[in-house]
């Protein structure tokens, strides 16, 4: 028999299940019924974790965010400056097999458009402060120049693009892909 798990276990386990959910319905398409579900609790236990669903979502945001930066700060530890950026990239290539990762990090950026265009700018600048700290990072790894930092966040862009559109690695979209510093 396992040990019960503690709230902030819970919490993290509700969120995880929460970002898979998201990935996989988007903000609008996703109930927090099914969050529940695949979390294994209650809706009326979920809503005594977080206030509402968009809470919810900010949270998934978060980890999604957090995730992504953690494994980037971790793949260029010990590593010569002059290798980071392949570093970051093949990171980035193991990262994304995770496909709720992939898919979350899409549907995060169509409900921060949606919510924009509803005039709702307080959710957009709170998942761009998730970015934000993702993009500081990654400059802050890549040696501080813009134009590097640029350069690795539109080929994430473009490998997210081609990724979620089913291209296998051998199509020539893939050729020319920058995934070094050279």
């Amino acid at each position: 028999m396992s040990p019960r798990m503690s709230a902030e276990e819970r919490r993290r386990s509700v969120i995880a299940a929460a970002m898979s959910e998201f990935a996989r319905g988007g903000y609008e398409g996703t109930s927090t019924e099914s969050i529940a579900r695949r979390a294994g609790v209650s809706q009326p236990y979920l809503f005594r974790l977080f206030p509402n669903k968009r809470a919810i979502f900010l949270a998934a945001t978060r980890l999604c965010l957090v995730r992504t930066r953690d494994t980037f700060t971790e793949a260029a530890e010990g590593v010569p400056q002059e290798q980071v950026y392949g570093a970051l990239a093949a990171a980035y290539f193991a990262l994304i097999a995770d496909s709720d990762l992939l898919m979350m990090q899409m549907q995060v950026q169509v409900a921060a458009f949606q919510a924009q265009q509803r005039g709702d700018e307080e959710f957009g600048r709170l998942v761009r402060r998730d970015w934000d700290e993702l993009y500081d990072t990654l400059h802050l790894l890549l040696g501080g120049d813009p134009e590097t930092t640029a350069a690795f966040m539109s080929s994430g862009m473009m490998i997210n693009t081609w990724v979620a559109l089913g291209y296998p690695l051998e199509d020539r979209v893939w050729n020319g892909l920058r995934l070094s510093a050279d």
